[in-house]
């Protein structure tokens, strides 16, 4: 149940002994933990990696409990990832995690809390924003794209673009915050001007999802005609990044859900490997002007599956930022 004297989201900064609990050591090897910051506004750091530990957003929009577990899972394992040649881990800052501190008791509850949650993700990415630093936003629902898309754009005076791997488009219906809508809030507010989502599934998503994209003249592809012809899923990613060469503020989204038997909040057997994810995310954090990667919606309810997930978001994120750093 609600409590009303407790606030329902809280950040916790994190402390060089909290990073330091999470990593293996182990002589003639250097931990990418060892050399993350905690301290995200150090002229050194590029990256301020954010989680969120909550699970209300996607139970607001029907989906499975869970996605409060996948930040922990991550920070096991790609705290203990190699520094080396390719990613030192020098120029990122873990700067701390929002944290879920009660339930809900009806779906107008959650989703008026989950108002409140975007207030505070914006209230913690703004500072880092506003000098330049580039999040990374691990954990959560995809309820928290629309705070991310509204910081980002806020800051730089210019709506965003954003490109989204997604089984489902989240473009539902302006009926409380949840994490069916946050790109809908984001282009009825003025903070999105252009939405490209790659791989929806042709049986989940509603016509009105749809015919929501088409009225917006948004980019859409379908997962469905990738299976037999995985040349046109590369093909479309590349293409895409081509068109987002000349953009000058962009967001990548790419939710767990897409990837087959991902423990995730809308778990499905069929879908892209978790190699074809990491090529989005290459291929998409090599373009110039990418100004946030968000990676929600991993879901793990135990110890395996918190390994399945948490190597998963590790690469995805070794990805992201090697690919940004553009070493071969």
């Amino acid at each position: 149940m609600s409590n009303n004297n407790i606030s329902p989201f809280t950040f916790i900064p994190f402390h060089r002994e909290t990073i330091d609990s999470f990593v293996s050591m182990r002589d003639q090897e250097t931990k990418i933990g060892q050399n993350t910051e905690v301290n995200g506004l150090s002229n050194k750091v590029q990256y301020i990696i954010l989680g969120i530990e909550e699970d209300m957003g996607p139970q607001a929009n029907g989906g499975l409990p869970g996605s409060k577990n996948g930040f922990k899972a991550f920070l096991q394992r790609f705290l203990n990832m190699q520094a080396n040649r390719f990613l030192s881990g020098e120029n990122i800052a873990i700067i701390g995690k929002i944290q879920q501190e009660v339930d809900f008791s009806t779906l107008d509850d959650a989703r008026n809390q989950i108002a409140k949650l975007d207030e505070l993700v914006i209230e913690t990415l703004r500072p880092y924003v506003e000098v330049g630093k580039i999040p990374i936003v691990i954990g959560g629902g995809h309820n928290n794209a629309y705070p991310l898309i509204k910081t980002v754009s806020t800051v730089l005076h210019e709506k965003m673009e954003v490109v989204n791997l997604d089984p489902h488009a989240d473009c539902r219906a302006e009926e409380g915050r949840h994490s069916g809508n946050s790109f809908s809030y984001a282009k009825s507010n003025g903070f999105m001007e252009d939405y490209t989502v790659l791989g929806l599934h042709k049986a989940y998503n509603s016509e009105y999802l749809l015919s929501y994209l088409d009225s917006n003249e948004f980019q859409y592809t379908f997962f469905d005609d990738y299976i037999g012809n995985p040349e046109l899923y590369r093909k479309d990613i590349l293409e895409v990044a081509e068109e987002l060469s000349d953009s000058t503020a962009i967001g990548i989204e790419l939710d767990l859900d897409s990837i087959q038997y991902m423990p995730s909040s809308a778990f499905s057997p069929s879908g892209i490997s978790v190699e074809d994810a990491r090529f989005f995310v290459r291929i998409m954090g090599s373009v110039d002007n990418v100004r946030y990667l968000h990676l929600p919606e991993g879901a793990p309810k135990n110890s395996d599956e918190e390994k399945v997930i948490g190597k998963a978001l590790a690469y995805l994120v070794w990805e992201f930022l090697h690919a940004q750093t553009k070493i071969d």
